[in-house]
């Protein structure tokens, strides 16, 4: 019986991999819901037993796929994968509508801006505290404090090793939550409270899920104006970091 299970689950591959991540998913909002009433956000969950599992993986097999190595999750690495992920980005680029940033105002635009350069040269400057010296692995990493999906795109357009990809999902999760719990409790110091507000928020924090969750804690009804200039600032991080920040970084330390 469990041989006819694992041959009907190779034979499937992608199937099985849209079983297993949406299983992850049901149990991190499950978990996000019950475990902290929602100020962790599931999506930051999801990503962090993503991580966990992708490290079992690559123990247990000594491969470069994490879990993806193991047969019985190989669907997983089709999911995974450049195509799919880039099928996503552009997929959520076009449900964007550029006439929406208006509504933002110029600090809505200055924040997307300063948002994304503070965020990259932290990142940047903590890469560089811990021994990395190269541009490549600088501006990885620097990207992925920009959000944990505008990470591994840079590292992808860029050159850099799976090792230092992780780091910069890594990078960008630790933001994720950090913003997803202190929204709440910066929400009243920082005059949280009304639309505009939320959208300069958004602008400067970045990260959607960390953004989304942590004003559906303050405040539902700000939820969609933050999360949009969020939106706009992840496709603005994936075009600046792999081009202009990269050989800028570039002829600063190399």
């Amino acid at each position: 019986m469990s041989r006819l299970f694992l041959d009907l689950v190779q034979r499937n591959a992608l199937l099985a991999g849209f079983a297993i991540v949406g299983a992850i998913v049901w149990g991190s909002y499950f978990l996000s819901n019950r475990l902290t009433r929602g100020r962790v956000h599931g999506s930051a969950i999801a990503i962090f037993a993503g991580l966990v599992l992708a490290w079992i993986g690559g123990r247990i097999t000594g491969g470069e796929r994490g879990l993806a190595d193991l047969p019985l999750f190989a669907g997983v690495a089709v999911l995974g994968g450049a195509m799919l992920r880039d099928f996503a980005i552009i997929a959520t680029a076009f449900g964007a509508n550029p006439v929406e940033l208006r509504k933002a105002g110029r600090s809505g635009a200055i924040a997307l801006v300063l948002g994304v350069l503070v965020s990259f040269v932290v990142g940047g400057a903590i890469a560089w505290s811990f021994g990395y010296r190269d541009a490549v692995s600088v501006t990885t990493i620097g990207a992925g404090a920009v959000t944990y999906i505008v990470g591994p795109i840079t590292g992808a357009a860029v050159g850099a090793s799976s090792g230092v990809m992780a780091l910069s999902i890594a990078a960008g999760l630790v933001k994720s939550i950090v913003v997803m719990i202190g929204t709440p409790f910066a929400a009243r110091a920082i005059g949280l409270d009304n639309p505009q507000t939320a959208m300069v928020y958004g602008g400067l924090m970045g990260t959607t899920s960390g953004v989304a969750g942590g004003l559906a804690a303050t405040d539902p009804a700000l939820v969609p104006y933050g999360a949009m200039t969020a939106t706009f600032y992840t496709g603005l991080g994936c075009l600046l970091c792999p081009s202009i920040l990269f050989f800028g970084t570039r002829a600063l330390i190399e």
